[in-house]
């Protein structure tokens, strides 16, 4: 009876996706459509006691996030930047020249950047990180009233933006809040009855007279000693004239109980700089919408930001700044607002200022055909996927599956760790698809199946090790391994919020798989799995269980990893592939739910990532966002907001630090890591054949190895096969998150097999 079951539930779980797939092409979705609203179920319960204090932070409606820009405004000390890109913001915090207890204003310019020691590891020994000096004070935005009674408080958290205010002490109706939001063109301090400062700790050489335009605002022009030009816009909330003057190289003073806004913002253009500052300044904005939607294979994403400051006619349109893939996006109406002002961002090339209050951006090549089996997007469409492989090929992977197959799941899946429980289901269930679809051997995959599915249940009824917790704090599911050992690093810091992309899309993959080989699955476990996307990526604040997109950053268009940890360098991603891995689970999970909002927001999120990974991850030769001096890493290691360290967590070995960047190795990897790229990095690095090549894969050791061949069957796929093939093979050289199997027909499906 369980053949019969399992052979009617694949023949219509094919069937559905089959369909669901081609819905995709001809309809359009909207993308952010909530997946479910309601709590965690009964299995998961509720603690509010989480060990990370929610420092500061005026209560608010609704979840927090945890992953944001902001985060150092509210974790530590609270004097750890915020970069909003391409300016920074810090709490001063009666720190350096001026002693000031404002906020400081910083913008770093290329020749600032700090170079590390070569990397002679790598051929031309490219530097081995690069980073932006942090705590520059070169405005400060502050009040007379401002001193060591100041706190700092956090208020309307969202995704892309947070208020941070200034009180002269707890529970005063003086202070200034500062709208942060990413990519603003000012930074923005509104004033609520103080006594304006604005200071410096790199000292003021000169300052203009305010000047009153016709809006009412007054403009001052400001030189620094570092011969860096600035520009104030004071716009009063009454008409009173702020009277801004020097009353020292480090301060400029202004009249007492005023209210209004100074915005303030670096002018490296001159005259051309100062006219489209003029045009924009007095708005500024509060906060930021992000829709979308798809059309057969094109995908449209709009920013639209809500609006402070000037209202009505006087009302200019907003100034807000551009990554490079920003640019290279826009359509519509969109690329004649911008303008020829740029700013140097610290990790990201050159910004581009924009003038306008909403963007359109267009990806038009969604990988809607993409599915289980190995996908090559450099062929026809219809023709990018097979399941269908030589007799050979066939014979091999079934002969190396039948032992895989009857490997004890239960042991290597049931660990302290979501992470590494995630990688094992995962790797089983692209084996025993890779047996059922692609070697056409049911009773084999069955075999597999029906142990997958007894080994996610542990995961599923919440018996694991460190089962999961709602977290009510901060709202989010998250292991109580940290609430069990005090350990805040334990798996990787999943309590703290770490790698909840990572880990999750693990299981959400195994899930998608399972429930495409046997859909009466699917609805004992929907509600689990839809936890999972939603604790990591959820698309609606409707859904007040879980903020919006905790990882995925709409604006950077890529995940940052950390989570609940202050940090001098901000927020940081390690793995590329990982975080793009996700995007492919989710779109995978909703084609076999048949959630095509899901599916086409997976679908436009790995779009984008394969754009970001190109422009600031990936770097093929000729890369003009990061560094000239070290695109000869060819990948970034780790990337954080304020530096980029071509290492990782874990070692510094080449394998360690580009395999980080490629595993898992599945369909979406050839979207996101273009061929081009992969031929210069493995020519320049693993290639045996490359005498000149420091880390040949031939003599890398451990699951690494396989990392690095199952890659190079992107480019050479007939040399990944006959690694994979070859008779004295060893299982050392696989590592706990992939198979034998699932490598051999992932080569033979892009071509390798005889």
């Amino acid at each position: 009876m369980l053949f019969e079951t399992y052979s009617q539930s694949n023949w219509t779980g094919r069937y559905h996706g089959r369909r669901a797939a081609e819905q995709a092409m001809i309809d359009q979705t909207e993308v952010f459509q909530p997946i479910a609203t309601g709590p965690p179920p009964r299995s998961i319960p509720s603690r509010d006691d989480h060990p990370a204090p929610r420092l500061n932070i005026v209560s608010q409606n609704g979840p927090l996030s945890t992953n944001k820009f902001y985060a150092n405004f509210f974790l530590g000390s609270q004097t750890q930047g915020v970069w909003t890109h391409p300016y920074s913001l810090t709490w001063c915090k009666g720190t350096q020249n001026a002693r000031s207890w404002g906020m400081a204003v910083s913008h770093i310019d290329a020749n600032q950047r700090v170079f590390g020691p070569s990397n002679d590891a790598v051929p031309g020994s490219p530097i081995r990180y690069y980073i932006n000096p942090i705590a520059i004070q070169s405005i400060i935005v502050s009040a007379v009233e401002l001193g060591d009674s100041t706190i700092l408080t956090t208020d309307s958290l969202k995704a892309f933006s947070a208020n941070a205010n200034l009180l002269p002490e707890a529970g005063s109706s003086s202070k200034i809040t500062f709208p942060l939001v990413q990519g603003m063109g000012f930074v923005t301090g509104i004033y609520t009855n103080l006594q304006p400062a604005i200071q410096s700790s790199v000292f003021f050489r000169s300052v203009s007279t305010g000047v009153r335009s016709s809006s009412g605002i007054f403009k001052y022009q400001i030189t620094l000693e570092d011969n860096k030009s600035w520009l104030l816009y004071a716009t009063p909330l009454n008409g009173q004239d702020p009277q801004l003057s020097l009353l020292s190289n480090t301060e400029l003073r202004g009249v007492p109980n005023w209210s209004g806004s100074i915005q303030v913002a670096k002018n490296p253009a001159g005259s051309s700089g100062e006219y489209t500052y003029d045009n924009a300044a007095g708005s500024y904005p509060t906060a930021l919408d992000v829709s979308a939607s798809t059309f057969s294979r094109t995908g449209t994403y709009q920013f639209k930001w809500t609006k402070g400051g000037l209202t009505g006619l006087k009302a200019p349109k907003l100034l807000m700044f551009a990554l490079p893939h920003h640019i290279e996006s826009f359509a519509g109406p969109t690329p004649f607002a911008a303008t020829p002002l740029r700013l140097q961002t610290t990790t990201k090339g050159i910004a581009t200022a924009v003038i306008a209050d909403f963007w359109t951006l267009v990806e038009a090549n969604l990988p809607v055909d993409m599915g289980f089996a190995p996908w090559n997007g450099s062929l026809p469409q219809g023709s990018r996927s097979t399941t269908v492989l030589s007799p050979a090929a066939v014979n091999l992977i079934n002969t190396v599956a039948a032992t895989e197959i009857r490997q004890e799941m239960g042991n290597q899946t049931d660990l302290d760790s979501m992470y590494y429980s995630g990688k094992a289901l995962s790797k089983f269930a692209a084996l025993v698809y890779a047996v059922h679809d692609m070697c056409g051997e049911p009773d084999l995959a069955r075999l597999g199946l029906s142990q997958l599915k007894v080994a996610f249940a542990k995961f599923s009824t919440n018996r694991q090790r460190f089962p999961l917790v709602y977290d009510t704090a901060w709202k989010g599911l998250v292991s109580s391994g940290s609430y069990v050992t005090g350990d805040a690093g334990q798996d990787f810091g999943n309590t703290y919020y770490n790698d909840h992309h990572f880990h999750y899309a693990y299981f959400i993959h195994a899930a998608a798989i399972i429930a495409y080989l046997d859909p009466p699955w699917l609805q004992l476990n929907k509600e689990w799995v839809n936890l999972l996307v939603r604790d990591a990526a959820n698309p609606s604040p409707s859904d007040q269980y879980f903020p919006f997109s905790r990882a995925f950053d709409w604006y950077h268009g890529h995940s940052w990893a950390k989570g609940l940890f202050d940090s001098a360098d901000a927020k940081d991603e390690e793995s590329s592939s990982e975080d793009a891995f996700f995007a492919y689970a989710m779109k995978m999970w909703g084609r076999v739910t048949g959630d095509r909002s899901m599916e086409a927001r997976g679908n436009l999120m790995l779009s984008v990532l394969a754009r970001t990974l190109r422009n600031y991850f990936l770097l093929e030769d000729g890369n003009h966002n990061q560094p000239a001096e070290f695109i000869g890493n060819k990948v970034t290691g780790i990337l954080f907001e304020n530096k980029v360290d071509a290492t990782t967590y874990f070692g510094n070995n080449l394998e360690y630090v580009h395999g980080i960047h490629m595993l898992p190795l599945l369909p979406y990897s050839a979207l996101t890591r273009s061929a081009a790229f992969v031929s210069q990095e493995w020519s320049l690095l693993f290639d045996p054949s490359n005498h000149a090549a420091p880390d040949p894969a031939t003599s890398v050791q451990g699951g690494w190895k396989g990392i690095l061949y199952a890659n190079l069957a992107l480019i050479d796929p007939r040399k990944s096969w006959e690694f994979f093939a070859q008779d004295d093979f060893h299982m050392s050289w696989i590592d706990g998150g992939a198979s034998r199997t699932w490598y051999l027909a992932w080569a033979a499906g892009m071509g390798g097999a005889p």
